[in-house]
């Protein structure tokens, strides 16, 4: 099958995990694949984001060329056309006028890519972009359409000022909603019959516990017992309230953060605590090094629109070092309940974390590594190719 997937992030970002990314490259063994990377717009021209840099720099590794092939069978094509901006304007007709625009201006750049490349057919695959997707049906025709629902973005104020119209009416044009986690399939199965879940896959080879040694380090400063955490630090998915009730009631556990945060997330004020150390962003390569020289890890995610249905990969990561984990309750973290602590509230938060410090552990660490490694892009995408041939199969009949 020869695939088109519309990615909102972009192929060159280095220093964070990327579901769509990770699909592409678990694709393209058996499969042609081309990633559509994430097209520059006004704002990424005009503002000091960095957007314009790293892809100048990712073409000019490429010798300038626009469409290249990254591994075998697989191409990133870093379109030439920049879109407008316009985000800004009201929900109407006339938002949907140069929205239907934008897209007209990418799709006709991804035809002459797919006639360079002699595909005459596609499925095409949209990762979470109810906006630059919304008419790329019409524009491309392809044999099938599928949203990845990953992740419920209507609770963020960009997404939301026109994703609260456009998002519904997508997943019902589209062929197959395809999600990673039980509760969002149920949200896009109002819209959508044909609307499946997947699960969540994970490329956990650096996660290995048997080819980790020294302690890093920076965190070899840190005395035990170790909490960590390793992902993004922004207010939006992290709560910083509930890590500062553990390090004020708990003074003599040391709470170590992995990752860059964003100005929404309260630094300072955790900062002055002595017991929570920010150790900034790591490579990819790094983390592992890092997670298992904790002593328990943990995911203190805040409950909202966007967490409720969220399905976190570092959960995988974390059980696939071997290590503790503790969580907040969701619907979603109700799958990992055989060998992941959860709690719904600050104090049995702190309960389940000394429970896994005393070693009253739900599995053992040959367990939770089985668990995680059976999470594969290959058992998760198999799910979404099968919903496509069902699909095709029911459209022909």
């Amino acid at each position: 099958m020869n695939f088109v997937i519309i990615a909102r992030q972009p192929w060159e970002e280095k220093n964070m995990g990327s579901n769509i990314r990770d699909m592409a490259r678990a694709l393209a063994p058996k499969h042609r694949v081309l990633f559509v990377n994430q097209p520059l717009d006004w704002a990424a021209l005009y503002r000091s984001d960095g957007r314009l840099q790293e892809r100048k720099q990712f073409t000019g590794q490429n010798g300038g060329k626009a469409l290249t092939e990254v591994e075998p069978n697989l191409w990133v094509w870093s379109p030439t056309c920049v879109l407008g901006s316009f985000n800004w304007l009201p929900d109407n007709a006339i938002y949907d006028f140069f929205n239907r625009w934008n897209s007209k201006k990418l799709a006709t750049g991804i035809r002459k890519v797919l006639a360079d490349l002699k595909w005459d057919s596609f499925v095409l695959l949209n990762d979470n972009d109810m906006i630059q997707g919304f008419y790329l049906k019409e524009f491309l025709e392809p044999d099938s359409y599928v949203y990845y629902l990953r992740d419920n973005f209507l609770a963020v104020n960009y997404w939301k000022k026109h994703g609260e119209r456009l998002e519904p009416a997508l997943m019902s044009k589209v062929d197959i909603v395809a999600s990673n986690s039980g509760y969002l399939a149920n949200q896009a199965s109002q819209y959508n019959p044909h609307s499946v879940y997947i699960g969540q896959g994970c490329d956990l080879e650096l996660f290995n516990p048997n080819e980790v040694t020294a302690t890093p380090t920076d965190l070899a400063r840190i005395p035990q017992p170790r909490i960590g955490y390793a992902g993004a630090l922004t207010s939006l998915r992290l709560d910083g309230a509930l890590l500062e009730t553990i390090a004020r009631e708990r003074p003599n556990w040391q709470i170590v953060l992995i990752g860059s945060p964003d100005d929404s997330f309260p630094r300072a004020q955790l900062e002055a605590l002595d017991n929570i150390t920010f150790l900034g962003s790591k490579p990819p390569h790094e983390i592992p090094a890092y997670l298992a020289h904790m002593d328990v890890l943990i995911n203190p995610q805040v409950f909202n629109e966007v967490t409720i249905g969220n399905y976190p990969r570092k959960i995988d990561e974390y059980l696939a070092m071997g290590k503790p984990v503790v969580a907040v309750q969701t619907e979603t973290m109700e799958l990992f309940k055989e060998h992941v602590f959860l709690a719904n509230s600050p104090q049995t938060f702190i309960s389940c974390i000394e429970q896994a410090l005393s070693g009253q552990h739900l599995s053992t660490a040959s367990e939770r590594i089985a668990f995680a490694l059976d999470h594969t892009w290959e058992n998760s995408l198999q799910l979404m190719i099968d919903a496509i041939h069902q699909f095709k199969t029911a459209s022909a009949q």
